[in-house]
């Protein structure tokens, strides 16, 4: 009886303790932000008494590696992308998540590794949405037909004027590779030759001079509403946002969308593991996952949480049958292997 007491104050002492808490989650700011934040960060702080304070960052590992190495830790949480939190997992910066110890079972009772889809966990990071890179693109822009493939983005004839990608090797290389008529299966085995990185940079080549490189997921709906490209590549959620909220005459092309998987993920050594492990816990729950496309139209990452979402809001995932019926998955661990050399090579070919 004693140790049941004993154990008791315990778990009080320690729930008051965390309740005077705060954690610092990160993401990559925007409509995904406010997403997070209303599903997420605002229903934790008021269920666990943790404030939650929210930072944007622009994405990759460096601030964490920095923050690891140098042992002063001040994010507890990270949105990274997948290819990403690889990297980052496999260079020892990321606690490692047992799934079905630190995350709840799904609300039809699955435990979790049975109950996310494939992909959606690993050794450090715990998927929360399936998004998607798709070219978007005004409506107005064009009087004589519409464009309705990956491939009109690259038809200077047909389709005039400026467009938008990302200042990034990933994404733009596999769509080089598919608008020149290699088959999804075979892009990034074509990627691994010489012959297949000069071919998607020579596809590159015949738009270059057209293009206008953005940085940040505001850009490309910004740039699409200023008049300065007709088409971009762009975070479809990003659009879907312009499209409903601002009323947008934009319109995606899902034809080779590239989708992926945002990670939440913890720093090694953050002091406060204990407090960003139960944030991990109640953000990726089947009804606060099922929640977030409410905000923002990216795909919850557990079947359970497929049956809760809107059906206004389906057929603006990625994960919808129609949208996805000629989707390309990013290849994370071949980016994980790759990224630098391509990196140092897009660098240089964009110097040119």
């Amino acid at each position: 009886m004693k140790s049941a007491v004993l154990f008791a104050l315990s778990a009080v002492a320690s729930c008051v303790a965390m309740a005077n808490e705060s954690i610092t989650v990160v993401s990559y700011g925007g409509s995904l932000a406010t997403a997070q934040i209303e599903a997420a960060h605002k229903p934790f702080a008021k269920e666990s008494g943790i404030k939650v304070i929210s930072e944007d960052y622009s994405g990759g590992i460096a601030q964490v590696k920095a923050q690891v190495d140098t042992n002063k830790i001040t994010w507890d949480v990270v949105d990274m992308e997948l290819p990403n939190a690889v990297r980052a997992c496999n260079a020892g910066l990321l606690e490692r998540i047992d799934p079905d110890k630190d995350l709840a079972p799904g609300n039809d009772g699955k435990v979790a590794s049975q109950d996310f889809i494939p992909g959606a966990l690993s050794e450090c990071g715990v998927a929360s949405i399936v998004w998607s890179t798709a070219v978007a693109y005004n409506t107005k822009a064009f009087k004589n037909g519409q464009p309705t493939a990956l491939k009109d983005f690259f038809d200077l004839q047909r389709f005039p004027g400026k467009r938008s990608l990302r200042k990034a090797p990933q994404v733009n290389l596999e769509w080089a590779l598919l608008a020149d008529g290699v088959p999804r299966e075979e892009v990034y085995a074509t990627l691994e030759t010489d012959e297949g990185l000069e071919r998607a940079f020579a596809k590159l080549d015949t738009i270059k001079d057209q293009v206008v490189w953005w940085e940040a997921g505001a850009q490309p709906p910004q740039l699409l509403a200023d008049g300065e490209v007709v088409m971009t590549s762009a975070y479809n959620g990003r659009i879907y946002d312009a499209q409903v909220k601002e009323k947008q005459p934009f319109q995606i092309i899902w034809d080779g969308q590239m989708y992926d998987m945002d990670v939440w993920t913890v720093p090694k050594g953050t002091p406060k593991k204990e407090q960003a492990m139960a944030f991990l816990r109640f953000a990726t729950q089947s009804s606060v996952l099922a929640d977030q496309s409410k905000y923002i139209a990216y795909g919850p990452t557990r079947q359970s949480s497929q049956p809760l979402v809107s059906e206004e809001v389906k057929p603006h995932l990625p994960t919808t049958d129609a949208n996805f019926a000629t989707a390309l998955q990013v290849d994370s661990e071949w980016w994980a292997d790759h990224a630098d050399e391509l990196s140092e090579r897009f660098n240089a070919w964009l110097a040119k």
